[in-house]
């Protein structure tokens, strides 16, 4: 496959967490797109959190673009020249007040690769403990939730977690072996 040519670029929008452009490109096949929309926005992390008794730390928190109240894991956008890691216990730490001992990556991911620029960097926390309570932005209003795994899995499954990213961390994690299998132990 061949790349685009970018013939021309401009910006529609700056903000500092999000650039709005529009390229004028030219396909491989000669043909010309005279408006392609290209959002850059910075990388984020993800946390797929285990306590020590093994719930799933999770937040609650109403998402405009939808108009919904959505069940997701603690996630956030990465600092310039923050590393995904340090990010990913900040934003834990930050939307909910658990450190964990334990910390891997599951992978990265982006979550769209046709207009967006940013890929999402997913963790995985573990042995963690509320240690603070949480310390949110002006912006943020959420509720911190302990979610058994397989209630997370049977919301992912029965998309009531809306969050495409977030729901593929928890299928990804049970796909590893990490989380249980969703169909057993199912608490009320």
């Amino acid at each position: 496959m061949k790349r685009w040519k970018v013939l021309k670029q401009e910006y529609l929008l700056r903000r500092w967490w999000m650039n709005l452009r529009v390229d004028r490109v030219r396909l491989p096949s000669g043909e010309e797109i005279e408006e392609f929309h290209v959002i850059e926005y910075p990388d984020w992390v993800c946390v797929l959190c285990l306590t020590e008794e093994g719930q799933l730390v999770m937040v609650e928190q109403y998402r405009h673009g939808l108009g919904v109240v959505s069940l997701e894991l603690p996630a956030g956008g990465i600092e310039p020249g923050e590393d995904p890691l340090e990010a990913a216990q900040r934003e834990l730490l930050e939307e909910t007040g658990y450190e964990a001992c334990c910390w891997e990556p599951l992978g990265r991911c982006a979550p769209d690769p046709s207009k967006h620029t940013n890929l999402a960097h997913i963790f995985v926390a573990r042995a963690a403990r509320q240690v603070r309570s949480p310390r949110l932005d002006p912006g943020e209003d959420m509720e911190v939730r302990l979610v058994s795994p397989a209630d997370a899995l049977r919301l992912a499954d029965e998309g009531q977690i809306i969050h495409g990213i977030h729901a593929a961390a928890l299928f990804w994690a049970h796909f590893r072996g990490i989380l249980p299998d969703g169909h057993a132990n199912r608490a009320a």
